[in-house]
C-alpha cells in the first residue's frame, strides 16, 4: 500500500507579471507552483499558457519551466515568431542563466557533463544514464555559501536543455537544490516552502527584427 501523499495543484493566482514585450514576444515572470502548459487532468488546467491565452489568443508556447521553478518565460504572439524562436532554441543561441539554493558547498565553479533520460517506472523524475542517456551540460558558479546553512547560491547556465537538467545534474554532483521534492532527500528542511531554482536572466537576437534582448528578472529568494 503506498503511502504517497497525492497530488494537489493548487497553482498561485496573483496576475502574472510581464517583464518584456514587443510585437512578436511576451515574456512573464512565472511563479513556482503554476504549471507552464495545462496538464492531462481537468484541474490541471491553470498554467502560465492559458493564462498568456487569455490576453493574445494567438499566443505559442517557446519553451518551458518546471512548475515548482520560478522565472523568466517566453511566448511567441504569433506563429511566424513561433517558428523563428523555435530555430534560434535549436541553434543553441539564447543564452538562459537560472539562480539555485543547492545543498553543500558547492566548487567555485565547473561543470556537469552527463546524459540523462527519464526514469520511466518513476516519471516525471529523470536519471543519469551513461548508454542511453542523451548529452547534457551544466556549468556552474558559486557566488556565496552560508556555512550556518550549509548552503551555497549559485548561477546555472544549462548548455543543452533536457527535462530537469539542473536539478538531476546538481544532484549527481552531490548539490541538490533546496526544497527540490524530486530530488534532495530531505526537501523539507527548506524553510522557503519551494524549490530554490528560479530562470533569472535571458538574452538573444530577437529573429525578426533583429534587435539584442536582455532580460533580467528579480530573485525571489
Amino acid at each position: 500500500m503506498s503511502s504517497k501523499v497525492p497530488f494537489v495543484y493548487m497553482p498561485p493566482q496573483e496576475k502574472l507579471v510581464i517583464v518584456y514585450e514587443d510585437e512578436d514576444l511576451v515574456v512573464i515572470d512565472k511563479p513556482a507552483g503554476l504549471l507552464s502548459v495545462p496538464g492531462r487532468l481537468p484541474e490541471h488546467q491553470d498554467s502560465a499558457y492559458l493564462r498568456v491565452l487569455a490576453q493574445y489568443p494567438q499566443a505559442k508556447i517557446t519553451h518551458r519551466l518546471d512548475m515548482a521553478t520560478s522565472g523568466i518565460l517566453m511566448f511567441a504572439k504569433h506563429r511566424d515568431a513561433e517558428v523563428a524562436v523555435s530555430k534560434m532554441f535549436q541553434a543553441r543561441t539564447v543564452t538562459k542563466n537560472y539562480v539555485a539554493l543547492v545543498q553543500g558547498k558547492l566548487d567555485e565553479e565547473g561543470s556537469v557533463d552527463v546524459p540523462l533520460i527519464t526514469d520511466w517506472e518513476n516519471r516525471p523524475r529523470q536519471i543519469v544514464h551513461f548508454e542511453l542517456g542523451k548529452s547534457a551540460k551544466t556549468l556552474y558558479k558559486r557566488t556565496d555559501y552560508d556555512a550556518v546553512q550549509d548552503v551555497s547560491r549559485a548561477l546555472l547556465i544549462p548548455v543543452t536543455g533536457r527535462s530537469h537538467q539542473l536539478r538531476v545534474h546538481m544532484m549527481h554532483i552531490g548539490h541538490p537544490i533546496t526544497g527540490d521534492q524530486l530530488y534532495h532527500p530531505d526537501a523539507a528542511q527548506s524553510t522557503l516552502g519551494r524549490m530554490a531554482l528560479h530562470a533569472s536572466f535571458l538574452s538573444f537576437r530577437q529573429p525578426l527584427s533583429g534587435v539584442d534582448v536582455e532580460i533580467k528578472g528579480s530573485i525571489p529568494f
